[in-house]
């Protein structure tokens, strides 16, 4: 990918800025190839504030959602382990691992989450393990930017640097008495620099696994002048196309959810349409304060069925928007 500089030894921890907010995070997803159950997870370290943000979530055969998210405490950035969270790089640009050992709470109705603080109160407590294993199935994609006028991924202030990968995974989940093998597909990311989430005005990000060399991360991203951004790659016979264009529709449910959406991309090699139906939707928010004021976000991960022509398979939609009167500022688009 040109305009980006990346080496094995990006894959390892950085050097913090001296910025308050500086992070560094790991983040997989991994889902069984029937495409009826898997998850995410994130480690993202806060160094300078002496702490991690940690979350867990995994969707359920019955629809269920198992997570856990927690500020455990760091001392330095050398590697991410903190909380019971754990990801280890076994050879760089192909082989990492996450593992998690610890308590989740089961939400038997994830819009609970909507008053995180009562489902927290509520939600039935269980021993949980969950160990995913990614090898490359694709390129990387991203990198460092060469040039200050290098467009990043999401924005110079949030996560200068940034890159991902399709994988092919395998492992579990154990949650109580309950065992889920993981063989299907999954994604990862590894992004490093100043991060709040409410730098991000609004943005639409799809990411799916269809077959062990097909897959596709796809974003479109505005910014609070109303400049849009779309970006991404198809991935197609193992090998990554840079999308060229994109159109988006998505259907909402009267929450103000995503509940459809129907993507039209296109890189130089083709166009496609991808249709994506979200089973089960985890609706997140992030606070923090700036003087006097309260900013929030929301952040709404959606588990997706995905269809691409005659192939199905699964992933992740995440919608994440700066609240404004505690509305939403990208619906309906």
């Amino acid at each position: 990918m040109s305009g980006y500089r990346l080496v094995e030894a990006d894959e390892h921890s950085h050097q913090p800025g001296t910025e308050s907010n500086f992070n560094e995070s790991v983040y997989t997803n991994a889902f069984n190839a029937d495409g009826r159950y898997g998850g995410w997870m994130r480690l993202g370290n806060r160094v300078n504030e002496g702490r991690a943000e940690l979350s867990v979530c995994l969707y359920l055969p019955d629809g269920r959602v198992a997570c856990q998210f927690l500020r455990p405490p760091i001392t330095t950035n050398a590697r991410h382990a903190a909380g019971g969270l754990r990801y280890t790089v076994h050879t760089p640009f192909r082989d990492v691992q996450m593992q998690y050992s610890g308590e989740v709470m089961v939400l038997e109705d994830p819009a609970a989450m909507r008053h995180p603080k009562l489902a927290f109160e509520r939600a039935t407590r269980l021993t949980c393990d969950v160990d995913f294993r990614h090898l490359a199935a694709s390129p990387l994609h991203g990198g460092e930017p060469l040039t200050a006028d290098q467009p990043t991924m999401y924005g110079r202030n949030f996560s200068l640097g940034h890159f991902n990968q399709h994988t092919t995974t395998s492992g579990h989940i154990r949650i109580g008495d309950l065992t889920l093998p993981i063989n299907g597909g999954g994604w990862r990311d590894h992004s490093w620099g100043p991060r709040y989430w409410t730098n991000i005005y609004f943005y639409r990000l799809f990411i799916g696994n269809l077959g062990p060399d097909h897959g596709f991360m796809i974003l479109k991203i505005t910014d609070r002048q109303g400049v849009t951004r779309r970006c991404g790659v198809l991935q197609v016979d193992g090998q990554y196309e840079e999308i060229t264009d994109l159109d988006l529709v998505t259907e909402w449910t009267a929450a103000k959810d995503p509940r459809v959406v129907r993507l039209g991309v296109r890189t130089a090699q083709r166009a496609v349409r991808i249709d994506g139906e979200i089973s089960t939707l985890l609706p997140l928010r992030n606070r923090r304060t700036e003087g006097d004021l309260t900013l929030e976000s929301r952040i709404a991960e959606g588990f997706t069925q995905w269809t691409w022509g005659d192939r199905t398979g699964c992933g992740m939609t995440e919608y994440i928007e700066v609240l404004e009167h505690g509305q939403p500022v990208g619906y309906p688009l």
